[in-house]
């Protein structure tokens, strides 16, 4: 454990000092490829433009004969592909897996100062971000990385949430946290083969009547409880939280309605694993313009946010100035990447 006095020191001679703050910009949606698949490859800087990050995935969903061809794909599309404003990421291997040196190394040496976060698998505890903080540092200074790459820890164990507040205050470089319920669920031994979203089995059941007529039953959401301790645990520390993957691609509203949860929660965002999910990620973490609007006439009414003030019958204070700055803070972030957004918006 670093002592507040060297928490933002360097971890090895030549590597960048670590960030103070995390940089600002958008990331609503955080579309995965397949990066040994050519032809999609081929489309990524078309990609780029809509989405905030592109995110190379190396780990799950990747064969073990196609995992060397992930790594070199992820290098290839990264110098060949002109992002724009979009981020890169990459999923690596998890560190306990026979090609996460590699991965971690092959990258770095070759498209270090392009890439913005590692992805790291299965977290279980803050040793595991000190481990990849400290083999970054040594890689950052070999290959003479300008600027701090910085990472991002995927909630995927029943240890990992147990640790997650340690998880989140580990080091200056975490950027991050998604919550991935596949893993999760094989972690707990939770009874869902599904990724993501609820189960028509969890629920509870309305009382009794007198007249015997049929109960109603209402799903609930199995990752709620997850999903609140990782919010919580992410601002408490100054990094940002984000919901995973939403398995089923067909089920649209489905995807729509988990990740319209999680954005109430405090997520930033969202992954997308299929170009359907682009469209529904950047609607839902985009704040609603009408909301954007009145609370713009929020902080008109109270520009030091001190006081009262009443807008259509309700009643404004300091604690509605600081819910209605969230909001615009969001918009002007997402405006910034969206012309047709910034017009609605009024700004």
């Amino acid at each position: 454990m670093k002592l507040p006095n060297r928490f933002y020191q360097p971890l090895a001679i030549g590597a960048p000092a670590p960030f103070r703050e995390l940089p600002v910009r958008p990331e609503r949606v955080i579309h995965f490829f397949p990066p040994h698949i050519e032809k999609i490859r081929a489309r990524l800087g078309e990609t780029a433009r809509q989405v905030d990050v592109l995110c190379g995935n190396l780990e799950d969903a990747i064969a073990i004969d196609a995992k060397d061809a992930a790594r070199a794909g992820f290098i290839t599309a990264a110098q060949e592909t002109s992002m724009g404003d979009t981020a890169l990421w990459v999923r690596v291997n998890g560190i306990n897996s026979p090609w996460f040196l590699d991965d971690m190394s092959d990258i770095i040496a070759a498209v270090g100062n392009r890439l913005d976060v590692v992805m790291i698998p299965k977290v279980e505890g803050p040793w595991d971000i000190h481990f990849v903080d400290q083999y970054l540092a040594l890689l950052e200074a070999r290959h003479g990385i300008t600027r701090p790459i910085l990472i991002h820890a995927l909630l995927e164990t029943a240890e990992g949430v147990k640790n997650v507040e340690a998880i989140a205050a580990s080091s200056p470089r975490m950027h991050g946290m998604s919550l991935g319920p596949a893993d999760l669920a094989a972690s707990r031994g939770m009874k869902t083969t599904r990724v993501g979203g609820g189960h028509p089995f969890h629920g509870v059941l309305a009382d009794p009547t007198p007249d015997g007529a049929p109960r109603a039953f209402v799903q609930q959401d199995l990752w709620h409880y997850t999903l609140g301790r990782m919010v919580d645990a992410c601002v408490s520390s100054g990094i940002r939280a984000f919901y995973g993957p939403f398995g089923d691609l067909k089920d649209e509203a489905g995807c729509e309605a988990q990740f319209r949860s999680a954005f109430l929660m405090g997520c930033t965002g969202a992954w997308s694993l299929a170009p359907n999910q682009i469209a529904i990620a950047r609607r839902v973490f985009s704040p609603d313009v009408e909301e954007v609007r009145f609370a713009l006439r929020i902080l008109a009414a109270m520009p030091d946010g001190a006081g009262v003030a009443m807008l259509e019958g309700k009643m404004q204070d300091d604690a509605t100035w600081k819910q209605a700055k969230v909001l615009v803070d969001l918009a002007r972030l997402v405006a910034s990447r969206d012309p047709e957004l910034a017009t609605a918006y009024g700004l």
